[in-house]
């Protein structure tokens, strides 16, 4: 029989018969889950049997456990801790008992949380519950016998257990397991001390690194995380002399995400002699790859080899958009620029002179700068190609303030995060002190802080505060910038505070934005340090300071995935009463996530539907930055639609989001790429669709082809670690709206993605590689088809059917007349004989005699026969058709060949890393992984490149497919010649209709220059020096 109540025995707990209590007290533990409403009633009952001395100990430990087993149910989490704690073995053997295991589960997660506050706190206010420590070392020594290692680890992470960590890698000696310890803390939100507590406390269990070792990215991530030389250097040496290749590639690797200032002290630390006379040479190599200027030679060569910029497209464009229109000839200088970023290729700026003569003012200024993206990381060259511009001796009598501003702003990006130690910074330094011009002074704040991003120098931080108390709206602005990208991850308080004060006093809306994302930049990664100044800007009254305060937070929590900033970021989306602030709000959530792409089209799904279009307007650039790169079909199926909102600056923002989030992506990989370009087609040549909708567009064009087609947009560097450059640039571009010439900067997040090998000399040896993919996977997309001409088909001539019967009753009555004539024999029909007089004679049709004969009427059927379809108007057709004739068989296309064979130096997306390998019996081997994730997370690709459902497959991992890049590689065989890719003879083919314009039509040019086919070789003698040319910016009309 069904119990229906628990009064009875709860009756029992009156009783004072101890007995009879410990009865009760047992025979409720099992009525819990049905009659704990009942039961609470006297839970005051059962926490004075638990207090009583008066019973035994496992009668008190059962009244603790019914206690907690109540509270559970109401609820009460922390309460139901408290008394399972005293539980004790009554509690243990509940987590045996069976239908008890939702309670032991949010019990026992409850306790990991306490133990973890306890242990986390900095003073703990008292010692921690030796009951509390007895369940979670149980639950470490069950996790340990189960096998389940990362349990452990994560539990033992949060509470700052580093000893169970090192307990566990002493059982296991599994490398991946410190690498996932690492991965934690890095990609989480753990402060900043005891981030460096544990990366400290890791390095020492990695087993020294040796070729082809899974840690070497772990290794290289840790050590660039910490960019300590006093680490990084002990690790070099320990590899010199005996496995030099593996110093070299761990250096390489350095460059990629190191800071200058991390670089610069490694190189100081370096042995200036080594111990062997062949050491000393490894050392010299050594500082030259930490430098920098090795690897940006070896990808500018690689930009320009492969370049295959469709011209047809920037055609197109500019044909399509009015030059006059200085937004459109913005865009298209974008545009162009984003395409040829790195390639050095100036071919279509040469072939369209009179275009680039009508920029006139800003325009000027932003088509100067973007030479400044075409010719990004020559260094060399970059004082030659700029020469005719730079305000100075050099420039041209006739040049404006606009070319010197832009061209000043051009060397800055040349030289991005370089200029400190190439001598750029001091000579903008002299350009910005010795104008007056403030577009002069604009155009070398912006180079200057690009150019010693992070540099720390105190004197060009001066000087830009000189600048910036001039309060002009121009040239300050760009000057607040600029201090912030110097002084970038300082977190200066004394830096923050002059510049807050200045953005108080100055009544320029200009200058407070430029000064509030100068706060922003430093506090680049320092996370809960800046949690101060953020909460000081988002409480101030005015709004463009709160912009900023967004900004100070997304880049402080940059990659981190930290849920409280997402939390302030989303509340501050919501609930500010600035569309600029919201607006900024929802695209900050991309800095924050853009190491879990995955993520972020669930975020911002409802954000994207929001009345207001500058919060939706924010979430297409939260999509487009965070999912760069990615293909993410979740994110263009939100963007679509947004690419016809019927809000001008939303479409225009998710042009610019497609274009980043589609970049190196092909037909076969995603299936909306063909149409998202037809779409910016269409835009870009629609005359009556709004001009900011056809600028995001152009842009777009320009983001879903950068660099030529062989560079993608990513925010971390290859190893996994943030790419600081590619932050800052985009956190700059995202100045557009307002103002154009920061656009710019996108080009700072531009990273090419391919292979380059290179042998223990440094020199790059001829080879070939695998990927074990199908090659339309990641192919270049098609070269768009130049238009064709309509030609004009003769169109037949209808003859109207009274004509034709006209016609018909003439040719009767000769008939007749030629029967009574004599000349009956010859006709086909008996002279007495008349068709029917109300019969419809056919309309005829003059067509050309190689075309089909139009079937007439049989007789008696009246009707006209249509001249389309050659059927009875109004009628059924009959079946005297003709038997057709059976069709030709379609010769079968041969099936795609699963793999293809790729050299040296060639283009690799990041997707398609983790199925590129090296075949085991070639000759050279790369010293390292070729991907961060192992090809055996990409099991999701079958050979047809779909997933089961059929669709097109996604995606193999949220994260970053990281690695490729430069690869140095053993040679397993030493004795033989090597051949050597030439870099002499790379000369890419040149029309010659346009070499002929290039030595006849351009002789106004000069020869400055070189054309898009010339290859540069920085180890060649110096030539003569070219001379001097500039654009004809100043034939305006």
């Amino acid at each position: 029989m069904l119990q229906t109540s628990a009064a009875g025995v709860l009756a029992l707990l009156s009783e004072p018969e101890s007995v009879l209590r410990q009865h009760a007290l047992k025979a409720l533990l099992p009525l819990v889950p049905q009659f704990w409403a009942e039961i609470s009633e006297h839970i005051t009952a059962i926490e004075t049997l638990y207090e009583s001395d008066e019973l035994p100990k496992e009668s008190r430990d059962s009244a603790a456990l019914l206690a907690s087993k109540v509270y559970y149910y109401l609820g009460e989490y922390d309460e139901a801790l408290s008394f399972a704690l005293g539980a004790g073995p009554a509690f243990e053997a509940e987590s045996r008992a069976q239908g008890s295991e939702e309670y032991v589960e949010t019990v026992v997660s409850k306790a990991i949380d306490r133990y973890i506050e306890s242990r986390a706190a900095e003073s703990p206010t008292e010692k921690i519950d030796p009951r509390l420590q007895a369940i979670i070392e149980g639950i470490f020594k069950r996790c340990i016998e189960d096998g389940e290692h990362k349990q452990a680890l994560g539990i033992a992470l949060e509470s700052h257990r580093l000893d169970i960590v090192k307990h566990i890698f002493s059982l296991s000696s599994d490398t991946g397991l410190i690498t996932y310890v690492m991965e934690a803390v890095l990609d989480t939100g753990f402060k900043l001390s005891y981030r460096d507590e544990v990366l400290h406390f890791l390095l020492p269990l990695f087993p020294p690194p040796s070729p082809h070792s899974p840690h070497i990215y772990a290794l290289t991530r840790l050590l660039v995380t910490l960019s300590d030389a006093s680490l990084t250097v002990p690790l070099l040496t320990s590899l010199v002399p005996d496995e030099k290749l593996l110093a070299y590639q761990f250096a390489f690797d350095f460059v990629e995400g190191g800071s200058q200032e991390f670089l610069e002290a490694v190189r100081n630390g370096l042995p200036v002699v080594g111990v062997y006379g062949m050491e000393l040479d490894i050392y010299d190599n050594l500082r030259q790859i930490l430098s920098g200027e090795e690897s940006i030679k070896l990808y500018l060569d690689f930009l320009k080899r492969n370049n295959k910029v469709d011209m047809l497209i920037l055609q197109a464009t500019k044909d399509s958009l009015e030059a006059r229109s200085s937004v459109y000839h913005t865009a298209l200088t974008l545009q162009n620029a984003y395409m040829h970023s790195g390639t050095a290729s100036d071919q279509f700026l040469r072939e369209n002179l009179e275009w680039l003569g009508r920029a006139t003012n800003w325009s000027k200024f932003s088509a100067t700068a973007a030479l400044g993206v075409i010719h990004k990381g020559h260094f060399e060259q970059s004082m030659v190609l700029l020469g005719p511009y730079l305000p100075g001796a050099d420039a041209s009598a006739t040049s404006s303030v606009y070319s010197e501003g832009g061209s000043l702003y051009a060397l800055g990006i040349i030289n991005a995060g370089m200029g400190s130690t190439r001598g750029v910074e001091s000579y903008l330094r002299e350009k910005l002190k010795a104008s007056n011009n403030e577009v002069v002074q604009h155009g070398a704040s912006l180079g200057l802080g690009v150019a010693g991003m992070a540099s720390q120098s105190q004197d060009a931080y001066d000087d830009l505060k000189t600048t910036l108390y001039s309060d002009s709206a121009v040239a300050s602005e760009a000057a607040g910038y600029a201090m912030g990208l110097i002084k970038l991850g300082s977190a200066s308080e004394e830096c923050a505070e002059e510049m807050l004060v200045y953005a108080h006093e100055t009544q320029h809306e200009k200058i407070i934005r430029g000064l509030a994302i100068g706060v922003a930049f430093i506090y680049y990664g320092r996370q809960e340090q800046s949690d101060g100044i953020i909460a000081t800007l988002l409480a101030e009254k005015d709004p463009i300071l709160r912009y900023g305060g967004v900004y100070t937070l997304a880049l402080a929590y940059a990659g981190t995935s930290n849920n409280d900033a997402i939390r302030k970021l989303l509340h501050v989306a919501v609930s500010d009463t600035s569309d600029d602030v919201r607006r900024a709000a929802v695209t900050a959530l991309a800095f924050i996530l853009f190491k879990n792409p995955s993520q972020v089209p669930r975020i911002v799904q409802l954000l994207s539907e929001s009345y207001n279009p500058h919060v939706r307007c924010g979430a297409t650039l939260a999509l487009g930055i965070a999912c760069a790169g990615t293909g993410l079909q979740d994110a263009v199926e939100i963007l679509e639609p947004m690419a016809k909102d019927p809000v001008d600056f939303v479409r225009q923002g998710a042009f610019i989001a497609l274009g980043m989030i589609l970049v190196q992506q092909s037909e076969a990989s995603s299936p909306s790429l063909s149409s998202i370009r037809s779409l910016y087609t269409k835009t870009v040549a629609d005359k009556h669709e709004d001009p900011m909708a056809r600028f995001g567009a152009a842009l777009g064009q320009g983001f879903i082809d950068a660099g030529g087609r062989n560079a993608t947009i990513s925010l971390q560097s290859r190893a996994g670690s943030r790419n600081m450059s590619a932050i800052v640039g985009m956190v700059m571009f995202c100045q557009f709206w307002y103002w154009y010439p920061l656009a710019h900067c996108a080009c700072l997040a531009f990273e090419p993605t391919g292979i380059i090998g290179l042998n223990d000399d440094l020199k790059p040896p001829k080879f070939d590689f695998v990927s074990n993919a199908r090659p339309s996977l990641y192919a270049y997309p098609p070269s768009t088809k130049p238009p064709t001409k309509e030609t004009v088909e003769k169109v037949a001539t209808a003859v109207l059917s009274t004509t034709a019967k006209a016609k018909a009753r003439e040719k009767t009555k000769e008939k007749e007349k030629a029967v009574v004539d004599g000349e009956g024999m010859d006709m086909d029909e008996r002279p007495g004989v008349k068709k029917d007089a109300t019969d419809d004679v056919a309309m005829k049709v003059d067509e050309p005699a190689a075309s089909a004969p139009i079937p007439t009427p049989s007789a008696g059927k009246p009707g006209d026969i249509s001249p389309i379809s050659g059927s009875m108007s109004g009628l059924p057709e009959t079946s005297s058709s003709p038997v057709p004739t059976p069709a030709p068989a379609k010769r079968r296309q041969p099936a795609e060949p699963s793999s293809e064979v790729l050299p040296n130096f060639s283009r690799v997306t990041p997707s398609q890393l983790v199925h590129v390998t090296f075949p085991s019996d070639g000759r050279y081997q790369p010293v390292r992984p070729v991907a961060t994730v192992p090809i055996a997370h990409t099991a999701l690709l079958s050979k047809a490149g779909r997933s089961p459902s059929g669709k097109p497959a996604a995606p193999a991992s949220d994260r970053y497919a990281g690695g490729g890049g430069i690869l140095l590689l053993t040679d397993r065989r030493p004795n033989e010649a090597v051949e050597l890719v030439d870099f002499d003879a790379e000369e890419r083919a040149i029309p010659v209709e346009q070499a002929d314009q290039d030595q006849t039509g351009l002789t106004n040019v000069g020869e400055a220059g070189h054309t898009a086919g010339t290859f540069i070789d920085e180890n060649a003698p110096e030539a003569d020096p070219p001379e001097p040319f500039e654009y004809p910016f100043d034939n305006d009309t």
